[in-house]
């Protein structure tokens, strides 16, 4: 039942996920049909040399300019570098490439390109940036001179510098990184003006080779192309659907194998964590497949498809996380459980001493891996990354920040990497910590737990074991020698119960002879005199049985001894009142 309600949601949060954003993906995708991969531009061409004729700070002077159009033909706004993008971004929207294409620069491209392939590269551009590229309209400026205002909290505008290239985008190609950049540049006595830069606009075919839509067009009939439901490819909804069936057939798959299959493996350590590991590895599975079917077969457009995608990414990258934290987890849990079965033992201090790294070094890679996932969730979203520029931009709040965490959370991972290291206390140690005494059963994140013998769990925080003084009676060997104190009368025959401890003491197995019997007066008062008796065994345990038991036959001892005679007693002297005339 458990499984089936999983994988109900898995289904409906995808599905709302996709079709709740069909509206959106209508409004920005056009009927035209789908560029190929094939490069627009297919012959040999020299590049245009020295294009750019002098320097200024406010804008590129042109020295030439690829004429496909007129200047008389161009009848859109590229005055600001938010007008040219709208334009470019508004008119794709609508199917009009030629006015699209007014907002490229064409300079690197051949002389005899053909306004049909420009307006494809135009078409081309407008795929990638829908589903590949965030774009921040807030710092696109809307001024001639590419300046934003800065905005204080004394609602004071201070102007910012000049500027004649901003950078939009950025997309990874092969082993180099392709800027996507807006240009302020100016021909002849012509007023200066915004384009997307040629740089860009000459690597838009190695871009849509690797970014565009698969080749699973090839084999897509055409009808299925050209029919649409909410102006949506009909291929695509269908495709989506597939893509959908069969995630959640490999996430049953997964799960059933897992639950079902590999809990009978002959390995025990694959039959044992597999269950746990069930439902972290089926929801990345399934996930991971609706992703990447949606990624590289399936691509939509529109101003929502970037947002569709980000979402699938972050999904699949915190199923991943929290599969590797499971799987961390359900190993050491493993290895605890099975393969160390008696890890209080003295002969197995090795293990315990591994328990203890691989214990810490859990928790470190834990927390290594889900910053790793957050970080990754995190850089997909813009207005992440610019509230943590923003924080670490002030000295102040980033030395607040840094201060808290150590004092709390990072003092504590210190801590355990501190003991992993010194080995102060390792699992199974026997150890007293404020008068409480216990094995350690684990060490945690921020805190070990203490075993008691009444079966109780003591919790305390690393940095507290750090810091403070306590006994561990596990560091050097699990050997350990007891005393036993008990008080006599000044009358007493100490040789008598020096003769009966040692008989006591040799006729018990618990003792290990390496030391005693030893019996001493260590004090002596008004009243009577202390006796120590001094006894060892193997562990702790059997010392504390081996000095109860000696300390109960001991006092047994001395009762019958000379009728009591041992026996403490407090003395009075009474003077009669004729004594003290």
């Amino acid at each position: 039942m458990k499984i089936a309600v999983h994988t109900a949601i898995i289904i409906l949060l995808n599905s709302f996920i996709l079709f709740s954003s069909a509206p959106f993906y209508a409004q920005d995708s056009t009927e035209t049909t789908i560029p190929s991969k094939d490069s627009t531009i297919t012959h040999q061409f020299k590049v245009p040399q020295n294009t750019l004729k002098d320097y200024d700070e406010n804008y590129y002077i042109l020295r030439y300019r690829n004429e496909v159009y007129s200047s008389n033909e161009v009848d859109v706004s590229r005055e600001t570098p938010q007008a040219t993008l709208e334009n470019f971004v508004l008119n794709a929207r609508k199917g009009d490439f030629k006015r699209a294409s007014y907002s490229l620069n064409l300079n690197l491209l051949p002389e005899d390109i053909s306004k049909d392939q420009v307006q494809e590269l135009t078409h081309k551009l407008f795929i990638l940036i829908n589903s590949k590229v965030n774009l921040d309209w807030d710092k696109l400026p809307d001024r001639p001179d590419g300046e934003l205002d800065e905005v204080f909290y004394e609602n004071e505008v201070a102007a910012g510098k000049p500027r004649k290239s901003i950078a939009f985008g950025k997309l990874k190609l092969d082993q180099r990184v392709v800027t996507l950049r807006l240009q302020r540049i100016k021909y002849k006595a012509e007023s200066p003006y915004w384009l997307i830069s040629a740089n860009t606009v000459s690597n838009i075919d190695a871009l849509y080779a690797q970014y565009g839509p698969s080749k699973i067009l090839d084999y897509i009939p055409a009808w299925a192309t050209e029919i649409t439901f909410l102006k949506i490819p009909i291929w695509k909804l269908l495709g989506s659907l597939t893509a959908l069936i069969v995630s959640a057939l490999l996430f049953w798959v997964t799960l059933f194998i897992l639950r079902r299959v590999f809990v009978n493996s002959k390995w025990k350590w694959i039959s044992t964590i597999s269950f746990r590991l069930a439902m972290p590895a089926a929801l990345f599975v399934g996930v991971l497949c609706f992703y990447i079917i949606m990624e590289n077969l399936i691509v939509f457009e529109g101003g929502s498809a970037n947002s569709f995608y980000t979402l699938l990414l972050v999904a699949t990258v915190a199923f991943g996380t929290w599969f590797v934290m499971r799987f961390m987890d359900a190993f050491i849990a493993y290895l605890a459980e099975n393969k160390t079965e008696d890890i209080y033992a003295e002969e197995n201090i090795e293990v315990r001493e591994m328990l203890t790294h691989l214990s810490v070094a859990r928790r470190i890679v834990t927390f290594v891996i889900l910053l790793i996932g957050a970080g990754i969730i995190l850089s997909q979203f813009e207005g992440f990354k610019n509230l943590g520029v923003s924080l670490f931009a002030s000295a102040g709040v980033a030395t607040i920040i840094i201060g808290i965490a150590a004092q709390s959370t990072l003092g504590n991972i210190i801590a355990g990497i501190q003991i992993a290291v010194t080995k102060p206390a390792q699992i199974g140690d026997l150890v007293i910590l404020k008068e409480q005494w216990g094995y350690v059963e684990d060490i945690g994140f921020v805190y070990m737990i203490i075993k008691t013998w009444d079966e109780r769990r003591i919790v305390m925080p690393l940095k507290s074991i750090i810091s403070n003084s306590f006994e561990n009676w596990s560091m050097r060997g699990s050997k350990q020698t007891r005393s036993i104190d008990v008080h006599m009368d000044y009358r007493i025959d100490i040789q008598k119960v020096r003769d009966k401890f040692e008989t006591l003491l040799t006729q018990s197995s618990k003792w290990n002879k390496e030391a005693g019997p030893s019996v001493q007066v260590i004090d002596s008062t008004e009243k009577s005199i202390l006796i120590r008796a001094v006894c060892s065994a193997d562990d702790p345990f059997t010392a504390w049985d081996l000095q109860c038991e000696l300390r109960e036959q001991l006092i047994a001892y001395i009762c019958e001894l000379e009728n009591g005679i041992g026996l403490p007693r407090t003395r009075v002297t009474i003077t009669s009142g004729l004594e003290a005339k």
